[in-house]
């Protein structure tokens, strides 16, 4: 059996960009629940299309309970709202406007978590070195090492630590003194394991006649129709949704009362754009993936 590819990370890397600069920025800036809801399911669709099972994993594990939690929380302390349900044992009151906007406010959460998880696996840092490595060389290139280096570090501990646990320094059983002197031991490694990288990339980038004038950089990306289509695609639905915003169409407020549009043809006409965007690779994938299908079925 093939293994999935997902195609949309083929695109152009201004394409991949814009596409989770419009996603995230309209998951935080939209509190329409119809939206909320849009926009989550479809970072969980991409996300476990781009990482299967781990993505679910993750979702009944941390992002379910997180975002009970956060539904929880915002009601304990935010007393706001007319309709009062009960009273707690504080005497504060319970409303549903502070409840309703405590699962909203999870659900934009977890929703944009999704969202990083996808752009930490679409956008890497060669794409993100080659869309700002002329603008802003220095920063882009600073980030692209600090955001590769954060999963290179947590594989490199996980190798540390089991190399530790065979000589007797397990961080995982033991007392806590016992573990505390494990976990310091593997730091320790690390901490000199992430200063001989720093040395060796510094080598690397002096040989390689980084920061010298006229310095040329090699790049894979071409700029093609596809690329033009689905740019023209996310420039639409960019505009689309921020004319929808800025005319009210996706207006929604719960306090000091829960008030907004529903289903109207011109608000439902901006959620169903905004549905669109935000599964956009789930059909550029899916679409892909029938076509091998039929091609192999003809073989």
């Amino acid at each position: 059996m093939l293994e999935k590819t997902d195609v949309f990370a083929s695109y152009h890397p201004l394409v991949n960009f814009l596409y989770f600069v419009l996603v995230i920025g309209f998951s935080m800036l939209l509190m329409h629940p119809i939206c909320l809801a849009v926009s989550l399911v479809g970072s969980i669709l991409y996300a476990v299309y781009l990482e299967g099972r781990k993505a679910a994993l993750f979702a009944l594990r941390v992002a379910l309970p997180m975002m009970l939690m956060a539904a929880l929380i915002n009601p304990a302390f935010s007393h706001a709202g007319i309709t009062i349900l009960c009273y707690l044992p504080t005497g504060n009151p319970l409303t549903l406007e502070s409840v309703l906007y405590g699962i909203a406010a999870a659900t934009m959460m977890v929703a944009v978590i999704f969202w990083f998880r996808c752009y930490n696996s679409v956008m890497t840092s060669d794409k993100f070195v080659y869309l700002f490595g002329k603008v802003i060389p220095a920063l882009s290139l600073i980030l692209s090492m600090a955001l590769r280096f954060i999963p290179r570090f947590k594989i490199q501990f996980g190798v540390v630590a089991q190399a530790q646990r065979g000589i007797g320094n397990d961080i995982s059983h033991g007392s806590l003194l016992q573990r505390t002197r494990s976990l310091v031991a593997v730091f320790s490694v690390m901490i000199t394991w992430a200063l001989e990288n720093s040395i060796e990339t510094a080598d690397s980038m002096k040989s390689r006649g980084y920061g010298l004038p006229g310095r040329t950089a090699f790049s894979i990306y071409r700029f093609d129709e596809r690329d033009k289509n689905a740019l023209a695609w996310l420039c639409f639905c960019g505009i689309f949704i921020g004319c929808g915003i800025v005319a009210g169409g996706l207006r929604w407020r719960y306090f000091p009362s829960i008030k907004g549009v529903l289903f109207q043809p011109f608000p439902v006409a901006f959620m169903l754009v905004y549905l669109l965007l935000c599964i956009t690779p789930v059909i550029l994938n899916r679409r892909e993936d029938k076509k091998w299908q039929s091609m192999r079925s003809a073989i």
